[in-house]
């Protein structure tokens, strides 16, 4: 008889998600962990499945992530977040503007357009709008919020919403755009952004990003192991490198809670997740 494998949960923001999840397959099966994956479309349907028990492990988003653990604390059940990439933590997101025009801080953003990513992105939309809101600056009451709502339900994953909100900038249709750090260096090394034609106004505090998050229930046995042959992978493997090259990490960290205080902040602020 076959071993019931582990059943993980992923979204379909990149082509690349199956070699992906094909890779970590074949690695696991040469592990001895049986595993297989399940690609959704959206964050909000992999949520609903993981409640529902079509999945042991899901990969979530930090929103996603925080409608798991909210709906799990109303329902009396328990989320946890039991691993992350190393690059994972510690993420900021930066406000930039064109170095030619006269916006140099925070407040010369009164009565502009900050062109921002996808509705759901907690990285180029929620996070930065809740940094303005704490600075003094109202969104769509001190400034006008231009949406680049590429792909909602994919959380801002794909970058395309940033990449809209970057080039809408140098088009003069906006004077500053929100992005992560991360993203924003990625576009001046690609020529999104040519070097020296914006400059950073304002960085948030830190945060966290994606977790591996399971549920009270999953097969404790098959989570332990998933969790410790993801923590056991080495960069010096190459078999391993080039999985963890796509996955963008050097190493799997154990999951933490306390960098998504801010994005909890900013859902709150926003009444994002209130049905």
């Amino acid at each position: 008889m076959s071993q019931t494998p582990l059943l993980l949960g992923a979204v379909a923001y990149d082509p690349k998600v199956v070699t992906i999840w094909d890779g970590f397959q074949q690695y696991f099966d040469e592990h001895g962990l049986a595993f297989d994956y399940i690609l959704y479309t959206n964050y909000e349907r992999q949520v609903e499945a993981h409640f529902s028990g079509h999945i042991h492990v899901a990969w979530n988003s930090p929103l996603a992530w925080l409608q798991s653990e909210r709906l799990a604390g109303a329902l009396g059940r328990r989320a946890e977040a039991i691993c992350m990439r190393d690059t994972d933590r510690d993420l900021t997101s930066v406000i930039i503007a064109r170095d030619n025009d006269s916006v140099r801080a925070v407040a010369d953003l009164k009565g502009r357009r900050v062109a921002v990513g996808a509705k759901d992105s907690p990285q180029a939309t929620l996070i930065p709008l809740y940094f303005l809101a704490e600075q003094g600056l109202e969104p769509n009451r001190d400034f006008e919020v231009v949406e680049f709502d590429a792909l909602h339900g994919k959380h801002g994953d794909h970058i395309g919403g940033e990449r809209d909100a970057a080039r809408a900038l140098l088009r003069n249709e906006c004077d500053a755009a929100c992005l992560i750090d991360g993203n924003h260096l990625l576009f001046v090394q690609e020529g999104t952004l040519p070097s020296g034609a914006t400059r950073g106004i304002a960085q948030t505090a830190r945060y966290d990003h994606c977790n591996f998050t399971v549920l009270d229930g999953a097969p404790a046995a098959l989570v332990a192991r998933f969790r410790d042959l993801l923590l056991d992978m080495s960069y010096a493997d190459p078999q391993v490198r080039r999985l963890l090259d796509l996955e963008g990490l050097k190493r799997w960290l154990p999951g933490r809670t306390e960098g998504y205080t801010l994005l909890s902040k900013a859902v709150d602020k926003f009444h994002y997740l209130e049905a």
